[in-house]
């Protein structure tokens, strides 16, 4: 007969005891504006009076050959923004943008005669006696491939738009290696220029995104083959943005690249051990710096940083001591099933 349990029956012990549940802190819930709440209505984007930033760039677009075929007021922020004819000559891309992708530059030219028509323009900003775009290299190399005489751009009178690639530039995606050499390429332009001595990395966080890119760029100024996905995570959880002037806090971000390449250096040895063991996969690099990460288990809080010098003086330290003996076939499987920047 089956003997149940019946409330005369003391409870069974529990084996272990029950763990305390642990509080957890109510997520905030991002409050969606209601529609129709933010900006200016359609009428109001046609109204206003000219301010006279807008008037001055009406004239350097005359100026430059350009013809203004109207000027408005954006609709989120109400700023003053012209949309003009320029000739082609007349546009750049900004001079701190990632390399040109020809075979972007080359599809872009052949799509746009099929379409018979350019229909997305660039933005531009005033720079000398013409203008700068700093989303619009693609779509200018094209059009150039074309023979076109003209493009049309929507021209705003703030310069400080040209440093806003990363949040802007939306024709090809960014790669880890085109955002880094974009902000350090910014960086260095903001300390040459004596209208912004002053300014800081902090200062400009959201032009150059994160602190672990400024670093990460100078790598990749130094070493174009650098695997600074390999790198990233680490260097994310060291660096902060510096609040000093840019020309002095470019001089610790050259010093930190510097230590990060002799790192690579060393872990580039260790791949070269577990290649002489038989390994073969390209993703070799990943696994040797996941095991010299003194980081990899530490959970810091959102705002603590580990101190840079010696996590990597410890992680080139772990890269010299390497042992491929103990890498095992299963944790290459692994590297490569949860993916990685691979050698390159």
């Amino acid at each position: 007969m089956y003997q149940g349990y019946s409330p005369a029956m003391p409870p069974r012990a529990k084996s272990k005891e029950a763990a305390p549940k642990k509080a957890t802190t109510p997520r905030k819930r991002k409050v969606k504006a209601e529609a129709g709440s933010v900006g200016l209505t359609a009428a109001e984007v046609a109204s206003g009076s000219p301010t006279p930033e807008i008037s001055k760039l009406r004239s350097q677009i005359d100026a430059a050959g350009g013809t203004v075929l109207s000027s408005y007021r954006e609709p989120l922020g109400g700023h003053w923004v012209a949309l003009a004819a320029l000739p082609l000559d007349k546009v750049k891309p900004t001079p701190y943008q990632r390399e040109l992708s020809k075979a972007h530059a080359d599809r872009l030219a052949s799509v746009i005669p099929k379409v018979g028509r350019f229909l997305d323009p660039v933005i531009a900003v005033p720079d000398g006696d013409g203008f700068i775009s700093p989303n619009g290299m693609h779509r200018l190399s094209a059009m150039g491939q074309l023979g076109a005489k003209s493009i049309v751009a929507l021209v705003m009178p703030e310069a400080e738009i040209a440093f806003r690639i990363l949040a802007l530039n939306t024709e090809k995606a960014h790669n880890l290696k085109d955002k880094a050499l974009e902000v350090i390429r910014m960086a260095r332009a903001i300390a040459a220029d004596p209208k912004r001595a002053d300014a800081s990395e902090a200062d400009m966080a959201f032009e150059l995104e994160q602190p672990s890119l400024v670093t990460i760029g100078v790598c990749y100024e130094k070493n174009p083959r650098f695997s600074g996905g390999a790198y990233n995570s680490v260097v994310s959880k060291c660096e902060t943005f510096a609040t000093e002037p840019m020309k002095k806090s470019l001089k610790l971000r050259e010093a930190h690249a510097d230590k990060l390449l002799e790192l690579d250096e060393a872990v580039t040895v260790a791949v070269a051990k577990l290649k002489e063991a038989g390994f073969t996969s390209g993703y070799l690099k990943p696994i040797v710096v996941a095991r010299v990460n003194p980081l990899r288990f530490v959970k810091a809080g959102k705002d603590e940083k580990s101190d840079f010098d010696k996590t990597i003086d410890k992680m080139i330290e772990g890269a010299k001591k390497f042992d491929p003996s103990k890498i095992r076939a299963q944790d290459v499987a692994i590297a490569a099933a949860v993916g990685g920047e691979a050698e390159g």
